[in-house]
């Protein structure tokens, strides 16, 4: 007698196996966020700035307090520039984006079927017979904000609902800066009176932060880290041998 269905026949079917229901889940990391790019860019920037700067002012033999003082400027000034910046960036291209889009509103209010018909064109040029691309585009074109969202993500790539926030970004930006550019610093607030402690703090600093950058998009954290030590090991090493060739000049 054959088998029905729900009956156990005796046999387990493996995930991937004919006539398997496929019971396996899988969760993407989130790639449209405001905050990681502004984050990750503004630790990594605070951290190689600051120990440039403060090895290029060590290098021209300044005093510790002169260091300190121009490593805490260096923290101010970055993180405030850095947050204008990244408000500003985001505000405009936030706002580029929302004027395309009115754009887009009101072409679907004064000639809907022209905008139907684009669907349908494009979707016909992704390989869908013709049939179901006109009942695909019909289908979305009944709802307006479903429509221009549906318009906005295959014309201009967006989604409306999900356009990064200026001020979470300028905040992620203000925030990861002031704490990378601290890590230098700190030895010398805690009584550090030679430049090595600053340096190796520092370098540290960008080891673990490329690292843990890693974990986020999956490649070897010892690829990252190693990779964010060394550029900014080489722009501290730099900036300490200008720091020495200018103090000698102009001693």
């Amino acid at each position: 007698m054959a088998s029905t269905a729900g009956e156990d026949t005796g046999t387990t079917l493996r995930p991937g196996e004919p006539g398997s229901a496929h019971t396996d889940h899988h969760t993407h990391r989130d790639v449209s966020g405001g905050w990681l790019r502004p984050a990750v860019f503004g630790a990594m920037d605070g951290l190689v700035s600051n120990l440039a700067l403060m090895t290029g002012v060590a290098g021209g033999a300044a005093d510790r307090q002169v260091i300190v003082i121009t490593g805490l400027a260096g923290l101010a000034s970055g993180a405030f520039s850095m947050a204008a910046g990244e408000y500003t960036s985001v505000a405009s291209q936030r706002d580029l984006v929302m004027a395309e889009l009115e754009v887009e509103r009101r072409e679907l209010s004064r000639n809907p079927e022209d905008e139907r018909r684009e669907l349908v064109g494009l979707y016909r040029g992704r390989g869908l017979p013709e049939e179901l691309a006109e009942e695909v585009a019909r289908h979305l074109s009944k709802d307006p904000e479903q429509a221009l969202e549906t318009h906005a993500r295959e014309e201009l790539g967006v989604a409306p609902g999900e356009l990064p926030s200026p001020m979470l970004a300028a905040v992620s930006s203000f925030a990861s800066f002031a704490v990378g550019a601290l890590l230098p610093v700190l030895p010398y607030l805690l009584g550090a009176t030679a430049l090595w402690p600053a340096v190796a703090v520092a370098l540290t600093g960008l080891f673990l932060c490329g690292a843990a950058v890693a974990r986020i998009t999956a490649r070897p954290w010892w690829y990252s880290g190693l990779r964010q030590l060394l550029l900014g090991g080489a722009a501290a090493a730099v900036t300490y041998g200008l720091g020495t060739l200018f103090g000698v000049a102009v001693g």
